[in-house]
């Protein structure tokens, strides 16, 4: 489908065809009309799937055509991390380039006092959009700098890693300050049980669109070493001397800091990113692994989403993610930009079923390395029984115009319109 196929109006469609976007990705496809209509959303697809432009072109289309209050707050985005606010808010102001009467604040903490001071100028004003991360915005409620009774729209973005961050919440007591008829719309790249208990709490008779997980590039080189818990950071020393530009994944905010410190006596030149951080201390040490001053940086699933580094040579997985949309997102931060790119898990164990679970879904059996001399015997790499029960795991889960406001232009002449672009 084109976007000019879709009931999004001129002026989002003439900031389209600026930026060389004619076709929807298939999340938009499901999701653009859907919102238009006055539904509630529950979006499911992964990071890379055009989620943003999913909810941002048509609410932006829908504020521009008006009828909503100009001294309020019309739309609300949440999104878990400053990094993805920033990416939000940069896709807004592009999409959003025709759109006079439509303006927008990001609101996210590691600000200095003037930022802060413009953030409550525009949220005591009433901007049409804010986009948020839920303790920054939490923070101004609690100064009463911002009313969202009258709020028309609230969307969550990244809802599962809110959640795993520790700010469901924080979401339920921005929820409660919403008054009654608001569309709300949730988009996340897992559906676990409590993003369907949320979902559930949230949403009125939402359209569900869920869209299939990719496969890893193909120009990623997979491998795994089967081994037990106390062979693993001996699997890291041993790989050490190759470890540049190469993140190292955990599930567990406590393991990241064990493999950190273990990894520092090794004398290797890492750092950590974990949400127990300030984001004063995040952007520093983003800043330095950006800026190749650090080899190697050991994460939480924070990193794996929303954050673009073109130049990560390896990834390696600490532990078996228990998605396999967390394995594609982990592996899926190398071989970005035409480059190559390894990945290595370590699979201990109780985790062969979890890894079974992943070759299943990729249809082909990842090579398994043997294990460094020295290290002693592997496990035999075949389920475990019993595993999976005892666990409680569950299954996998532009041109450019001057042509100023269309007004109430009809459809029919807005399709007339863009059959001359073609």
């Amino acid at each position: 489908m084109y976007f000019d196929e879709t009931l999004l109006n001129d002026n989002v469609l003439d900031a389209l065809w600026d930026m060389h976007f004619d076709k929807c990705t298939p999340i938009q496809e499901g999701c653009i009309d859907a919102i238009i209509g006055g539904h509630d959303i529950m979006g499911v697809a992964q990071t890379g799937t055009g989620k943003t432009a999913a909810y941002l072109l048509p609410v932006l289309s829908m504020l521009d055509d008006g009828g909503f209050p100009e001294d309020s707050i019309n739309c609300l985005i949440m999104a878990p991390t400053r990094e993805l606010a920033q990416q939000i808010d940069q896709a807004m102001q592009g999409f959003s380039y025709y759109l006079n009467g439509v303006s927008s604040v990001a609101v996210y903490g590691g600000n200095d006092g003037n930022r802060y001071d413009q953030e409550v100028a525009a949220l005591r004003k009433g901007a049409s959009v804010i986009i948020a991360t839920p303790g920054r915005l939490i923070s101004h409620m609690q100064m009463g700098n911002l009313d969202l009774s009258r709020l028309s729209f609230f969307i969550l973005d990244e809802a599962d890693r809110m959640l795993d961050m520790g700010f469901s919440e924080d979401i339920m007591t921005i929820a409660k300050t919403i008054g009654e008829g608001c569309q709300t719309i949730m988009f996340s790249a897992t559906m676990p049980d409590n993003i369907n208990k949320l979902a559930h709490t949230l949403l009125h008779n939402p359209v569900n669109v869920r869209i299939a997980v990719s496969k890893p590039a193909e120009k990623i080189q997979q491998s795994a070493y089967v081994c037990y818990p106390a062979q693993r950071l001996k699997i890291i020393k041993h790989l050490s001397p190759e470890l540049k530009r190469t993140i190292i994944f955990s599930g567990k905010k406590q393991r990241v800091k064990e493999i950190y410190h273990a990894l520092k006596q090794m004398k290797l030149n890492c750092g950590t990113m974990h949400s127990d951080l300030t984001q004063a201390e995040r952007d520093e040490v983003m800043y330095q692994f950006k800026a190749g001053k650090i080899d190697i940086l050991v994460a939480t699933d924070i990193v794996a989403r929303g954050i673009d580094i073109d130049d990560i040579q390896i990834v390696i997985n600490y532990d078996v993610p228990h998605d396999v949309e967390d394995y594609v997102h982990r592996i899926g931060r190398t071989a970005r930009a035409e480059r190559d790119g390894i990945a290595i898990t370590l699979v201990a164990e109780d985790e062969i079923w979890l890894f079974k679970k992943i070759e299943h879904f990729l249809e082909y059996e990842i090579k398994k390395n043997p294990l460094p001399e020295g290290l002693g015997e592997a496990p035999e790499y075949k389920s475990v029984k019993g595993s999976r029960g005892s666990k409680g795991a569950k299954g996998s889960r532009s041109r450019k115009h001057n042509h100023g406001k269309q007004g109430g232009k009809s459809k029919s002449n807005n399709r007339s319109k863009n059959a001359k672009r073609k």
